[in-house]
Protein backbone atom coordinates (compact mmCIF):
# COMPACT_ATOMS: atom_id res chain seq x y z
CA UNK A 1 0.00 0.00 0.00
CA UNK A 2 1.18 3.48 -0.75
CA UNK A 3 1.63 5.66 2.47
CA UNK A 4 1.95 9.50 2.74
CA UNK A 5 5.64 10.67 2.79
CA UNK A 6 6.76 14.21 3.66
CA UNK A 7 9.57 14.35 1.10
CA UNK A 8 7.40 16.59 -1.25
CA UNK A 9 7.08 14.80 -3.93
CA UNK A 10 4.94 15.09 -6.87
CA UNK A 11 1.11 14.00 -5.11
CA UNK A 12 -0.75 14.07 -8.41
CA UNK A 13 1.06 10.49 -9.62
CA UNK A 14 -0.80 7.91 -10.21
CA UNK A 15 -1.03 4.46 -7.69
CA UNK A 16 0.67 1.61 -9.30
CA UNK A 17 -1.58 -0.66 -7.18
CA UNK A 18 -4.78 -2.57 -7.32
CA UNK A 19 -7.49 -2.28 -4.70
CA UNK A 20 -8.64 -6.21 -4.27
CA UNK A 21 -10.84 -5.33 -1.26
CA UNK A 22 -14.29 -4.26 -3.61
CA UNK A 23 -13.16 -7.49 -5.54
CA UNK A 24 -13.22 -9.81 -2.97
CA UNK A 25 -16.73 -8.34 -1.59
CA UNK A 26 -18.52 -8.55 -5.02
CA UNK A 27 -16.76 -12.28 -5.37
CA UNK A 28 -17.89 -13.56 -2.05
CA UNK A 29 -21.59 -11.72 -2.14
CA UNK A 30 -21.94 -14.05 -5.54
CA UNK A 31 -20.55 -17.07 -3.43
CA UNK A 32 -23.62 -16.14 -1.13
CA UNK A 33 -26.09 -16.06 -3.62
CA UNK A 34 -24.95 -19.21 -5.73
CA UNK A 35 -24.91 -20.96 -2.70
CA UNK A 36 -28.22 -20.14 -1.20
CA UNK A 37 -29.94 -20.68 -5.51
CA UNK A 38 -27.74 -23.98 -5.90
CA UNK A 39 -30.12 -25.96 -3.97
CA UNK A 40 -33.57 -24.47 -5.12
CA UNK A 41 -32.42 -25.39 -8.89
CA UNK A 42 -31.99 -29.31 -8.24
CA UNK A 43 -35.33 -29.69 -6.26
CA UNK A 44 -37.21 -32.47 -7.83
CA UNK A 45 -41.12 -33.64 -7.51
CA UNK A 46 -41.61 -37.48 -7.47
CA UNK A 47 -44.29 -38.40 -9.50
CA UNK A 48 -45.38 -41.82 -10.34
CA UNK A 49 -46.07 -42.35 -14.12
CA UNK A 50 -48.40 -44.52 -15.75
CA UNK A 51 -47.02 -47.56 -17.29
CA UNK A 52 -47.71 -47.62 -20.87
CA UNK A 53 -48.56 -50.88 -22.73
CA UNK A 54 -47.29 -51.22 -26.77
CA UNK A 55 -49.79 -54.26 -27.72
CA UNK A 56 -51.38 -53.69 -30.51
CA UNK A 57 -55.47 -53.50 -30.65
CA UNK A 58 -56.06 -56.62 -32.36
CA UNK A 59 -59.92 -55.96 -32.45
CA UNK A 60 -60.52 -53.47 -35.18
CA UNK A 61 -63.85 -51.97 -35.81
CA UNK A 62 -65.18 -52.49 -39.45
CA UNK A 63 -66.06 -49.59 -41.09
CA UNK A 64 -68.80 -47.93 -43.73
CA UNK A 65 -68.50 -46.61 -46.91
CA UNK A 66 -71.46 -43.80 -46.93
CA UNK A 67 -71.39 -42.46 -50.46
CA UNK A 68 -74.07 -39.12 -51.35
CA UNK A 69 -74.23 -38.30 -54.75
CA UNK A 70 -75.09 -35.11 -56.16
CA UNK A 71 -78.97 -36.16 -56.49
CA UNK A 72 -78.82 -37.12 -52.50
CA UNK A 73 -79.16 -40.73 -53.41
CA UNK A 74 -77.36 -42.71 -50.74
CA UNK A 75 -75.27 -45.75 -51.06
CA UNK A 76 -74.35 -48.10 -48.19
CA UNK A 77 -70.88 -49.67 -49.02
CA UNK A 78 -71.87 -49.29 -52.99
CA UNK A 79 -75.21 -50.57 -52.66
CA UNK A 80 -77.91 -47.68 -53.36
CA UNK A 81 -80.49 -47.66 -50.16
CA UNK A 82 -83.82 -45.30 -49.96
CA UNK A 83 -84.38 -43.48 -46.78
CA UNK A 84 -86.13 -46.53 -44.70
CA UNK A 85 -83.39 -48.88 -45.48
CA UNK A 86 -80.46 -46.37 -44.15
CA UNK A 87 -82.47 -45.72 -41.27
CA UNK A 88 -82.28 -49.26 -40.62
CA UNK A 89 -78.84 -50.40 -41.25
CA UNK A 90 -77.73 -47.15 -38.91
CA UNK A 91 -79.89 -48.85 -36.16
CA UNK A 92 -78.09 -51.80 -36.87
CA UNK A 93 -74.53 -50.68 -37.31
CA UNK A 94 -75.45 -48.59 -34.01
CA UNK A 95 -75.89 -51.84 -32.56
CA UNK A 96 -72.81 -53.39 -33.10
CA UNK A 97 -69.68 -53.96 -30.51
CA UNK A 98 -67.57 -53.11 -31.49
CA UNK A 99 -69.53 -49.55 -33.34
CA UNK A 100 -68.16 -49.08 -37.39
CA UNK A 101 -66.56 -45.99 -38.08
CA UNK A 102 -68.97 -44.15 -40.59
CA UNK A 103 -67.03 -42.78 -43.62
CA UNK A 104 -69.32 -40.24 -45.54
CA UNK A 105 -67.86 -39.79 -49.55
CA UNK A 106 -69.72 -36.81 -51.06
CA UNK A 107 -69.85 -35.50 -54.28
CA UNK A 108 -68.68 -31.72 -54.61
CA UNK A 109 -72.21 -30.63 -55.40
CA UNK A 110 -73.89 -32.39 -53.20
CA UNK A 111 -76.11 -30.22 -50.90
CA UNK A 112 -74.86 -29.59 -47.63
CA UNK A 113 -78.27 -29.95 -46.16
CA UNK A 114 -78.25 -33.65 -47.25
CA UNK A 115 -74.79 -34.43 -45.69
CA UNK A 116 -75.97 -32.61 -42.27
CA UNK A 117 -79.18 -34.96 -41.88
CA UNK A 118 -77.40 -37.77 -42.54
CA UNK A 119 -74.15 -37.33 -39.82
CA UNK A 120 -77.63 -35.71 -37.63
CA UNK A 121 -79.27 -39.58 -38.32
CA UNK A 122 -76.28 -40.95 -37.80
CA UNK A 123 -75.46 -39.19 -34.32
CA UNK A 124 -78.85 -39.63 -33.17
CA UNK A 125 -78.90 -43.63 -34.06
CA UNK A 126 -75.67 -44.11 -32.02
CA UNK A 127 -72.83 -43.73 -34.49
CA UNK A 128 -70.28 -41.76 -32.93
CA UNK A 129 -67.38 -42.18 -35.13
CA UNK A 130 -68.34 -40.07 -38.04
CA UNK A 131 -65.50 -39.44 -41.29
CA UNK A 132 -65.29 -37.50 -44.19
CA UNK A 133 -63.66 -39.24 -47.22
CA UNK A 134 -62.01 -36.86 -49.80
CA UNK A 135 -59.68 -37.27 -52.80
CA UNK A 136 -57.59 -34.45 -52.96
CA UNK A 137 -57.04 -35.32 -57.04
CA UNK A 138 -60.32 -34.27 -57.72
CA UNK A 139 -59.58 -31.00 -56.47
CA UNK A 140 -57.31 -30.17 -59.07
Amino acid sequence: MAFASMDGGDDNEPLAEINMVPLIDVMLVLLIIFMVTAPLLTHAVKVDLPKASSSANLTKPDNVQLAIDANSQLFWNGEAVDGEQFTERLKAAGAQQPQPELHIRAERTTPYEKVAQVMSEAARLGLARIGFVTDPSAAR
